[in-house]
């Protein structure tokens, strides 16, 4: 009779001790269930591509000449410098988009480790002007006819002199635009996903803007970017969807 206490406590405390090992399987199951609704996402990448056609165009204009006659040296890397101007102008540049730059003087004299030859010109004057335009094809004609400035006297010094540098400067204007165009892109991806697990696309989850690429139009010539006026535009975006 005195082991009736205690039976009746042990059978007790397995009770409590069941119950409390069924509450919190449940609730590791209702933890687990949430989990999982939580983690029922895609992820997917957007593309978005838009040619563009650039906006100004730069040319760095640069000649050099060679005498020992210093004074009479720069008189005629002047008389070239006008020639630079007309040419410009002739296709349409206004002086102020005719910019000199810099005029560099180099005296072999001064060379510490000079080997001057008695036929050799002790000065080499180069001058620099930067021509810079909105209007793209007034640039790409004087580019075609450099030719003219050549024959005219000026003989361009570095490669960088021989074509011009066009630029794409509006790309905060389409940025918004390309950013939605990828977004849909995405969604369309994760769509044609859902299909195939009966699922369906929902909210944006997380998305990460790609960086904007300027890329040439014409990706199969040598010619790089920053030399051709049509361009293309790209940007990747990683977007993550919810999924019902």
């Amino acid at each position: 009779m005195k082991d009736q206490p205690q039976g009746v406590f042990l059978i007790i405390s397995l009770l409590i001790l069941s119950l409390g090992i069924s509450y919190a399987g449940s609730k590791i199951h209702d933890g687990l269930t949430d989990f999982k609704s939580y983690d029922k996402s895609v992820r997917v990448k957007g593309l978005a591509m838009q040619d563009v056609r650039a906006d100004v165009a730069l040319w760095p204009i640069s000649y050099a000449e060679t005498g020992n006659n210093l004074e009479a040296l720069q008189e005629i890397v002047e008389k070239k410098g006008n020639i630079v101007e007309s040419f410009f102008q002739e296709y349409g540049m206004a002086k102020d988009q005719i910019e000199l730059q810099q005029v560099n003087v180099q005296d072999l004299m001064a060379n510490a480790y000079r080997q001057l030859n008695p036929d050799q010109s002790r000065y080499i004057i180069t001058q620099t002007y930067l021509v810079r335009t909105e209007d793209i094809d007034a640039m790409s004609n004087a580019a075609k006819n450099i030719g003219t400035l050549i024959k005219r006297g000026v003989v361009l010094a570095q490669a960088g002199s021989s074509t011009p540098t066009y630029l794409y400067t509006k790309l905060n204007d389409i940025k918004p635009q390309m950013l939605a165009a990828a977004t849909q892109n995405a969604k369309d991806a994760a769509e044609e996903f859902s299909k195939q697990t009966g699922q369906k696309v929902t909210d944006i989850k997380s998305a990460s803007q790609g960086v904007f690429q300027i890329m040439p139009r014409d990706e199969t010539y040598t010619v790089p970017e920053a030399q051709q006026i049509n361009k293309t535009v790209r940007v990747v975006s990683t977007i993550e969807f919810y999924l019902d």
